[in-house]
């Protein structure tokens, strides 16, 4: 007697690789679709609000205009203003003397401090320190400049502490001082950025391998050739990253200027994002306005590109 059921085996051939073919497809498709939905509003939000403004920008430079009435074209005058006035230049040479003061004292002061508490990271000691370190980062530009201009008027605490330790001599009001001026502002902005970058800085020494110290301790290195030979190289990335956002945070510096100084004491202390608000709203001037502004992207990308290529990490 012969057994009259029969197995049923799955479907082969082209008709079912077709069918798994189109279901990956559409499977793809419905991923596509859902990433797209999650892009296109923040695509939409920086379309509306960062590249068409950017693009007005570059076309306003073109043209002398009040922002009322009729525009004139006047090609390249306005770029050529920015070369002939030395008010307008003078403030881009500003932001570069800044850039000495809220780049390079923060990053190496920054590097320095993360390596002194990296050797007590584990203590209360380390967390009080993190968190002092770390306040002028958060206390709003605008309440900083308000505060360090009362602290540095001719009778501010600063010249009483001067005076109280023998130093009245040299005691002024160090924001209505033509010379000192910027350089104080400058410090005003090293004393923000500090604490950021000390605490990117001992974010990235945090990952480094403490193997690697205990075989340079082995071989006899001192500690000022572990920080050199270990510490620095493994920081590439981090120091990108503190360069990139100090020397931002200089060329566009506007807050702490304009509660501060408003560009005083003369034009001591004008950089670009002020110039800018005065041709712009005050001498109604935005072709030209708007030509600084272009020139002080340029500035921006032309610091910031090989200083990101130069600390890339080597994916080799």
């Amino acid at each position: 007697m012969t057994d009259s059921a029969t197995t049923i085996q799955p479907a082969s051939g082209p008709a079912s690789l077709a069918e798994r073919r189109h279901a990956n497809r559409a499977r793809r498709l419905s991923k596509s679709l859902i990433a797209l939905a999650l892009v296109v509003p923040a695509a939409v939000m920086y379309a509306v609000f960062v590249l068409r403004p950017l693009g007005l920008t570059i076309q306003y430079s073109f043209y002398d205009w009040n922002g009322i009435g009729a525009s004139t074209w006047v090609g390249l005058k306005n770029y050529a203003a920015l070369f002939d006035n030395p008010v307008l230049w003078g403030s881009l040479l500003h932001s570069f003397i800044l850039i000495v003061f809220f780049c390079l004292i923060p990053v190496i002061l920054g590097l320095f401090t993360a390596n002194t508490i990296r050797g007590f990271s584990t203590s209360r000691l380390a967390l009080v320190s993190r968190t002092v370190l770390f306040i002028p980062q958060i206390i709003p530009l605008v309440a900083a400049g308000i505060m360090w201009s009362w602290l540095l008027t001719s009778k501010g605490f600063v010249n009483q502490v001067l005076t109280a330790v023998g130093l009245g001599g040299i005691t002024r009001a160090w924001l209505g001082d033509f010379d000192l001026a910027l350089p104080t502002m400058g410090l005003i902005g090293a004393w923000v950025l500090f604490g950021l970058c000390m605490l990117l800085l001992l974010a990235g020494m945090s990952k480094i391998d403490p193997a690697l110290y205990e075989a340079a301790r082995i071989d006899g290195a001192t500690a000022w050739k572990e920080f050199w030979s270990i510490t620095l190289p493994s920081l590439k990335q981090e120091i990108g990253v503190c360069v990139t956002v100090t020397v931002v945070a200089a060329l566009a510096s506007f807050d702490i200027v304009y509660i501060s100084t408003r560009g005083g004491p003369g034009n001591s202390t004008m950089v670009p994002g002020m110039q800018i608000y005065y041709l712009a709203f005050f001498e109604r001037e935005l072709g030209l306005a708007s030509a600084l502004a272009v020139a002080l992207v340029i500035v921006v990308l032309a610091i910031i590109l090989p200083v990101q290529r130069a600390t890339k990490e080597d994916k080799d």
